[in-house]
């Protein structure tokens, strides 16, 4: 069972909310934003889905509704940015900003981010510098409920990484991935509609297949892009281990095993190396390397090439990344974004705790 809403309608319900807990108007605006990016844009595991779980967080004193997010040591073109356990989604944007404007002065601008939270969906913030004729580059590590190659224990996170790159008349390259062969919240999405997984997503807690949709909470694990050594796992593992190092390591934040959970009934790790979640940021201006006409030009001629390629039987053409995302985002503008009946009853759930309608 599921029902259509408004984005307007959305929105403006999430914005409240973030505004009874403390934010001000400008942070739950743009945390409102960045939480519907992601179902405007497909990704319904990572939008308005979440609210509860970030008000959780907030309930638990793991969230500052008000923080001070403030460059700690910087370079012209690197910063290190401390969120003050802000929202993610408001810490995130305003670190990317951070890397736009050094882009703008010194050609390229890499933002590294400490004592943060969960930010959303990675490719909203790369996206931020499309508009300035920049490549935009966003990841973060996550909760640790991925276990490496050959071993039974988690110690990485879906660790994604987003890489947003402006074309001419085409519509932006966008490509928003996870490092493991599924994200955690697509689990979700099957544990509400209680079906399996396709194989090679998860492993049980002593390390054998599963197709179970519950098996993370059972002790089990996510596994790394490729699901097994034969079909090349240890090369997802190297990504998620980049994504943690460049995200946390480089900035301070905890890494690994670490990495605070989202779900606010789970204890935190002891013995903690870092400040909250990490996230890293990068922004290039294509005018450092060519003029952005002549880029865009080309990106055009190269996605109408490979949107042309000749594909195998059954299926009608090669998919750009971000070409499903732009065109499900203006779907749901016109016709409303479908929510399920769980996520529904959690909203209506939200709204009475806090006096309002949705």
């Amino acid at each position: 069972m599921a029902s259509n809403y408004s984005y307007q309608q959305l929105y403006t319900f999430s914005k409240n909310i973030f505004i009874k807990i403390g934010c001000s108007d400008t942070n739950a605006s743009t945390a409102a934003k960045v939480l519907l990016s992601a179902d405007l844009r497909g990704v319904d595991s990572h939008g308005i889905a979440r609210l509860t779980g970030y008000i959780r967080l907030w309930e638990v004193n793991r969230i500052n509704a008000n923080p001070t997010i403030a460059i700690v040591h910087e370079t012209p073109s690197t910063a290190t940015v401390d969120g003050d356990k802000g929202l993610g989604l408001v810490v995130a944007p305003a670190a990317m900003q951070i890397a736009i404007d050094k882009a703008k002065q010194a050609g390229t601008g890499w933002v590294s981010v400490k004592n943060s939270n969960h930010f959303g969906i990675a490719g909203i913030h790369a996206m931020m510098a499309l508009e300035n004729d920049m490549i935009g580059i966003a990841m973060t590590n996550a909760s640790p409920l991925v276990a490496p190659t050959f071993s039974v224990e988690r110690l990485l996170g879906t660790n994604p990484i987003a890489v947003a790159i402006p074309a001419g008349s085409e519509a932006p390259f966008v490509a928003d991935f996870a490092t493991t062969t599924a994200a955690n919240g697509k689990l979700e999405i099957l544990q509400r509609k209680n079906a399996p997984t396709p194989a090679g997503w998860v492993q049980t807690k002593t390390g054998e297949p599963s197709t179970d949709a519950a098996e993370v909470r059972n002790g089990g694990a996510l596994l790394p892009l490729g699901g097994d050594k034969e079909h090349g796992s240890h090369k997802g593992y190297m990504l998620g281990s980049i994504v943690d190092i460049f995200s946390a390591i480089l900035s301070g934040a905890n890494y690994g095993p670490w990495v605070p959970p989202f779900p606010a009934y789970v204890p935190m790790p002891e013995n903690m190396p870092g400040e909250g979640i990490g996230h890293f940021f990068g922004a290039m201006r294509i005018d450092a390397f060519r003029p952005a006409a002549d880029f865009k030009k080309h990106m055009d001629q190269w996605i109408q090439r490979f949107s042309a390629a000749k594909t195998v039987a059954g299926e009608q053409k090669v998919v750009i990344p971000g070409e499903p995302e732009t065109t499900m985002e203006a779907e749901r503008r016109k016709n409303g974004i479908q929510l399920q009946a769980s996520v529904i009853t959690e909203l209506e759930e939200l709204a009475q705790k806090f006096s309002l309608e949705i």
